[in-house]
């Protein structure tokens, strides 16, 4: 599926700085305790859909589709706010995750082992 001409407020879309696909890192993050759940990529179409339906839209490199989190899995995303870094390369959702996060069933893409630190305190 081709990525779709976006509906996107043209003041937002004016402070996006995309990578060569047109794609920005949008971070989810549970609203309430501030765990980081997950990675994904929106493009301009997926950020309208995302601030529109209140429900996470991701765009899915390796589909080349728009996906919406929860609607295969049943493990939604409502978001509660969408902020913009101060570069305007990423995105910050906050959002109510139910259940897993992660396509592992993990509640959280980061939940490996975590990679040794030296030299830390």
């Amino acid at each position: 599926m081709a990525r779709t001409a976006s509906d996107l407020d043209p003041a937002v879309a004016a402070r996006l700085k995309r990578n060569a696909d047109g794609l920005v890192p949008a971070i989810a993050q549970q609203y309430d305790t501030g765990e980081v759940l997950m990675l994904g990529w929106m493009d301009d179409e997926a950020l309208h859909r995302t601030l529109t339906t209140g429900r996470c839209t991701y765009w899915s490199r390796s589909r080349g589709a728009y996906w919406v989190k929860g609607d295969t899995s049943g493990h939604h995303q409502h978001v509660k706010s969408v902020s913009l870094d101060c570069d305007g390369d990423t995105l910050l959702v906050k959002v109510d995750q139910v259940g897993a996060a992660c396509h592992t069933g993990d509640r959280t893409c980061f939940d490996a082992d975590p990679l040794p630190v030296s030299g830390g305190q």
